[in-house]
């Protein structure tokens, strides 16, 4: 069994070292079992040294009880997220993280249930108690039985959870060595009590091969999330922690990752420039684990706007990124209409039509166009090659659009500029019907461990519909690719400094007045970091002993420092290039006609209509930079040879 091993980079990964250093440890013990797979090694971890297995239970065991130290915090910040997930990875051993994150983020979905539950359950033992209250019940025992009833919970919205399922009972199982029976049959039982769950919890614990210990840490490590009853203020962290446990697994399983989550400031940015309202519906046809739901319903709450007035549709193929989806939209209260299928050759929600469609569908995926009847009225521009299905999810958004419908999706930059007489003629079609509103191009490197270039399309039906200027026969183009803030080597995101930047561009773009709103935004930001800096600054200058969190708070001073050159730069750019109002700007943006975009062959790249930014004279003559770049060179060479020198004298001493 592959369960029993345990790789090189897994066990660093726990112990916190270098794998050369593990494999220095173990590979002159001759009762280690190595098993070789391609270019690594697995070790049996049964047979591993005493102190290694003891050593892994000791940083599980230290990893859980820092959370509890940052549990007490008042206020629960980013770093109680990281911390949450660096405990939880510790605790995965050698999972692969695509089973693991369902074993997480069920537990999650779990302790939200259950304490949804108790914080009604308190409400209505206060009711019924109170002898001043309309609800009081003298007798104590028929005080029980009635909280006890599944109808005042069901009347409010929430699951009831039968006592087998409730937090606190499977707390007393942490220890057994059979703790997965127990949260299998948790999972079944509140099934089995809301039918509206059928078939979404995932009952895995008892067959998985996360070792019993490791589970019971794990439902200790998210007890730890808890608010004296204040359950709005969990539901939100909860919230949090789920996303931001998608986002990570996301991260693990790189471009497995993302076939079920969305950046979130991709995200976002599709939502701001779109701005979902109050009754509006909106629908995803690959809609992942719900992301772009969830951030509709946030923009709504930002905007002091019921996020409950939204309705919310969508389908998805895989039915295990179906559940987390559904179990993601549970978890903040939100609820949708979310069909299991293949969106090509099952469509679910066909008769149909949606205010906005917000999607990040699969990017050049293959697809079997013989499998649709010729007169399937969503392939009205023409039937895109077997070989790419992008031009499929564009005329299926296209088809599912209310006469004054909006849709934002992200999409592969091959989809701007490719020719042919299938796709080209497609994107040609689209264009003469002047649906294409916004074309955004983004930075490479968005997404999880791919660095796939995208685009971010905005596609209107109807651009005189009043909600916005008429704007027939224009396109707006954005060049992002330069705007983005690096989160490591392999990855980039937009700041919400940028976001707030590109958006207000289009929204000045279509009419609407955000000049002054938009300098609001940004200094209110600025002034968040710089109360976050000097609050932090104060930290570190009361002499702190702690290495650890020393280091921690100076490294995210200097992010809040980069943020805020962020802000200060953008703040100038505002005012410079849209401090009256929009303006096309060489090199970020250009409004295009359609005789302009035909001119060009119909493509919709944006640096071939913004240009390219012309380069700041800095004042220093040619003459004087190259006279400077000559001697860098020249010392770069005579340091060159100083390093020979030595290289050949070290191999003179070893006799080489």
């Amino acid at each position: 069994m592959e369960d029993k091993y345990i790789s090189t980079s897994d066990l660093a990964r726990i112990l916190g070292v270098t794998r050369q250093a593990i494999q220095k440890q173990l590979k002159d013990n001759p009762k280690i079992k190595i098993k070789k797979v391609g270019a690594g090694y697995l070790y049996d971890i049964d047979i591993l040294p005493d102190d290694i297995k003891q050593r892994i239970k000791k940083v599980q065991k230290e990893t859980s009880e820092k959370v509890i130290d940052l549990s007490q915090k008042p206020s629960k910040d980013i770093e109680f997220e990281k911390e949450l997930w660096k405990a939880a990875d510790k605790l995965r051993g050698n999972i692969d993280p695509g089973e693991y994150k369902y074993i997480v983020l069920g537990l999650i979905f779990l302790k939200y249930v259950s304490d949804a539950f108790y914080q009604i359950k308190d409400e209505l033992q206060k009711l019924v108690s109170d002898p001043k209250g309309a609800s009081f019940i003298r007798d104590e025992s028929s005080r029980k039985y009635y909280v006890e009833q599944k109808d005042p919970y069901r009347a409010k919205g929430i699951f009831y959870i039968p006592e087998k399922a409730r937090w606190d009972y499977l707390q007393k199982y942490t220890m057994h060595n059979d703790i997965g029976k127990y949260l299998d049959e948790a999972l079944e039982a509140i099934e089995e009590e809301n039918p509206t769950l059928k078939g979404i919890l995932p009952k895995v614990y008892s067959r998985t091969p996360v070792e019993s210990h490791s589970l019971g840490e794990l439902i200790n490590l998210f007890s730890k999330i808890k608010f004296d009853h204040n359950f709005d203020q969990e539901k939100d962290i909860l919230g949090r922690v789920y996303e931001y446990f998608l986002g990570q697994f996301a991260s693990e399983e790189g471009k497995r990752g993302g076939e079920f989550y969305t950046p979130r400031s991709i995200v976002k940015l599709l939502v701001e420039i779109l701005e979902p309202y109050e009754g509006a519906r909106v629908f995803d046809p690959a809609c992942g684990s719900g992301g772009m739901f969830v951030q509709s319903g946030e923009f709504l709450k930002i905007h002091q706007k019921d996020p409950a007035k939204i309705s919310f549709y969508g389908q998805e193929f895989n039915i295990n990124t179906w559940r987390l989806c559904k179990m993601n939209l549970a978890l903040r209260g939100m609820e949708g209409q979310i069909e299991q299928g293949n969106s090509y050759y099952d469509n679910k929600l066909s008769d149909l039509r949606f205010d906005f469609v917000l999607s990040n569908p699969p990017f050049n995926a293959e697809w079997d166009p013989k499998r649709l009847s010729d007169k399937d009225p969503r392939l009205k521009y023409g039937i895109p090659p077997a070989s790419n299905a992008n031009f499929m999810w564009i005329q299926h958004f296209i088809y599912h659009l209310a006469p004054n419908g909006m849709a934002g999706f992200v999409m592969a930059n091959g989809a701007l500029a490719v020719g042919g007489k299938q796709e080209g003629e497609i994107r040609k079609r689209i264009i003469e019907d002047d649906l294409v509103d916004v074309i955004i191009a983004c930075p490479p490197k968005l997404f999880y461990n791919v660095s796939l270039p995208v685009s971010l399309w905005f596609i209107t039906k109807n651009k005189k519909n009043g909600r916005f200027r008429n704007r027939t026969g224009e396109t707006l183009f954005i060049d992002a690719r330069e705007i983005y803030e690096p989160v490591s080597r392999k990855q980039v995101e937009f700041t919400e400094d940028q976001i707030i930047y590109i958006s207000s561009i289009a929204k000045l773009w279509r009419g609407k007045n955000v000049i002054e709103e938009t300098k609001d935004q940004l200094r209110i930001l600025k002034e968040k970091y710089e109360k976050e800096i000097e609050e932090l600054n104060s930290v570190l200058n009361t002499n702190l002993r702690n290495k650890e969190t020393k280091k921690k708070i100076e490294e995210r001073v200097k992010e809040l420092e980069e943020l805020l050159k962020i802000n200060l730069e953008i703040q100038k750019l505002w005012n410079e290039n849209f401090g009256e109002g929009y303006k096309n700007i060489l090199g970020l943006c250009y409004s295009a006609t359609i005789e302009e975009i035909r001119k060009n062959g119909y493509v919709l790249t944006p640096g071939r209509y913004v240009g390219v930014k012309p380069e700041e004279d800095d004042g220093i003559p040619f003459e004087e930079k190259m006279k400077k770049l000559k001697a860098e060179l020249e010392e770069y060479f005579r340091q060159g040879r100083e390093l020979e020198e030595k290289i050949k004298e070290n191999l003179r001493k070893i006799n080489f």
